[in-house]
């Protein structure tokens, strides 16, 4: 019962900590990223899809994206998408590929994006806890019915608030990395 209850709460705890990662990977840096333009779906044949499912999106500069579509007739599509999506990006269609340079951040730029990916990783950290406390509380159950003994409650409780330590050392230093990539010129 108790290893159920902390094998639980670690595999929710690890979703967290890429749901965090996944967060990440949206959040603009200076360089060029495919995963930058992941939240965006374009119109295709009557059905909203994401562009990797109708493009190759890739990035062979540190400042350009390029997507390749796999239909020609997608590129009007594709670059209205992108213009449309809250990025700020300017793309240009040259009849083959849709380019999409990385414009520079402002000082300004990078102080909004640290705050938001600060934000990201508390929002984390919070959930992390929740965890915690639903852990703790099915322990107090099984304790409360008799299931499992007092000594047996403390020391679980005990690991799972250094399961809960861990991952929140493990949002800070992502939170952290994240930080240092933001506000690397």
């Amino acid at each position: 019962m108790i290893e159920e209850t902390k094998n639980d709460a670690k595999k929710r705890m690890e979703q967290a900590l890429e749901s965090l990662k996944v967060e990440f990977a949206k959040l603009r840096t200076g360089k060029a990223s495919p995963a930058l333009l992941d939240t965006i779906s374009v119109e295709y044949y009557g059905s909203k899809m994401p562009i990797r499912q109708v493009a190759n999106v890739s990035a062979p500069e540190p400042r350009l994206i390029v997507v390749q579509p796999w239909d020609k007739k997608m590129l009007g599509e594709i670059e209205k998408a992108i213009l449309k999506s809250d990025l700020g990006l300017n793309p240009t269609n040259d009849g083959i590929v849709v380019r999409v340079p990385i414009p520079q951040l402002t000082e300004e730029r990078r102080h909004s994006l640290v705050k938001l990916a600060k934000k990201a990783g508390e929002d984390s950290k919070i959930a992390v806890r929740n965890i915690r406390r639903d852990a703790n509380e099915k322990l107090k159950k099984l304790e409360k019915d008799h299931q499992i003994s007092e000594d047996s409650l403390h020391k679980a409780q005990d690991e799972t608030q250094k399961l809960t330590d861990d991952f929140i050392k493990k949002i800070d230093d992502l939170v952290n990395a994240k930080e240092k990539d933001i506000m690397e010129i």
